[in-house]
């Protein structure tokens, strides 16, 4: 496949330019290419300029607002709301972090409850940056429903991701971020787009078979990581993100996008606890790092995170690598409204 080298800045600057050619004020598309740009760092392909076209998309069908406000709302000393104004979730973070940072120092702990915006990123953005201001940090979402409930065929959860994030002395926090489903829906997109089978245990087709065929998943219905487990988990998110803090589950998020092809609308948890408030003030560090080094004492097991922590090493020095075709589509989609260009 046919590729084009970019630096971080190149990447950064497409999607800037290609968000406002499609309706972004110069806020919410800087803080969208923003994002974009540290998942391209960090060689996490499937939520970087990948998903431009469905940004896009989401901006021309009406259902994104690219010229989005989010207003802070105070619920109770520890918790907080960001109303995002349907807009693309980066511009609300970027607003909510610091009112979310101050309440949990004051009460060790603190939500920030995110509603009414459209989240096509990674999860990991967010809760790292609250880990380098030395919270442990959770973020839960949901998404379209894709994912089949254990033992069925009809999707009704989303991907639902969850996030988590400790931080550490002198180096990078540990941070994951992980779907519930199987494999994320990224990935099997880019599987599909790429001509690869897909592993075992992923997905089945419209008529509920086992498939690897990633285009025939995508038709069908994902499935839980773990069977039972992984169901148990996205059953937990859909709550948390949804009914617990009044925004959409992911059957009604479907519902809302009325065959539009946009991306998901709805809501977003993020949780930050204060580690000095819970009775160790300094003790949790080096309480934590004898768990990591006996994790990586076999020299064979790594830490989550780490293999992003190099890459941005080696991007910083090499730039990043995309699909000709994709930078082609997005070329395109600068020339504004009256291009033509499919959601990824």
């Amino acid at each position: 496949m046919a590729e084009e080298r970019l630096t971080l800045e190149e990447a950064r600057t497409l999607a800037f330019r290609c968000l406002r050619a499609n309706g972004c004020d110069e806020a919410n598309a800087g803080a969208v290419a923003a994002n974009m740009a540290l998942a391209e760092r960090d060689i996490c392909s499937s939520h970087g300029l990948f998903r431009l076209p469905w940004h896009v998309h989401s901006l021309r069908t009406g259902k994104a607002n690219g010229r989005a406000k989010p207003r802070l709302e105070t619920l109770a000393p520890g918790v907080i709301k960001v109303h995002g104004d349907r807009g693309f979730a980066p511009l609300g973070h970027a607003i909510g972090r610091q009112p979310l940072i101050e309440a949990a120092r004051r009460n060790g702990i603190a939500a920030m409850a995110y509603v009414d915006m459209y989240h096509i990123a990674a999860l990991w953005p967010e809760t790292e940056a609250l880990a380098l201001e030395g919270f442990v940090a959770f973020a839960f979402t949901a998404s379209l429903p894709y994912v089949a409930a254990h033992g069925g065929t009809k999707p009704i959860f989303g991907t639902n991701p969850m996030a988590f994030a400790w931080p550490r002395q002198d180096r990078p926090p540990l941070v994951f971020d992980q779907a519930s489903a199987a494999m994320a829906r990224g990935e099997i997109m880019i599987a599909g787009r790429d001509g690869h089978e897909l592993p075992e245990n992923v997905g089945i087709d419209a008529q509920g078979r086992p498939t690897r065929d990633p285009k025939a998943v995508l038709q069908g219905a994902q499935l839980p990581f773990g069977g039972h487990k992984g169901a148990a988990l996205a059953l937990m998110i859909e709550l948390l993100a949804g009914p617990l803090i009044g925004d959409f589950l992911s059957i009604e998020a479907e519902e809302d996008d009325a065959g539009a092809g946009a991306a998901p609308h709805g809501g977003e948890l993020i949780i930050a606890l204060d580690p000095r408030r819970f009775g160790d003030p300094q003790g949790y560090f080096d309480h934590a790092e004898k768990l990591f080094a006996a994790i990586l004492s076999d020299g064979r097991s790594r830490l989550p995170g780490d293999r992003r922590i190099a890459n941005r090493e080696r991007t910083k020095k090499e730039g990043i690598a995309i699909p000709q075709s994709l930078h082609e589509s997005i070329l395109a989609l600068m020339k504004g409204p009256d291009s033509r260009g499919a959601p990824a």
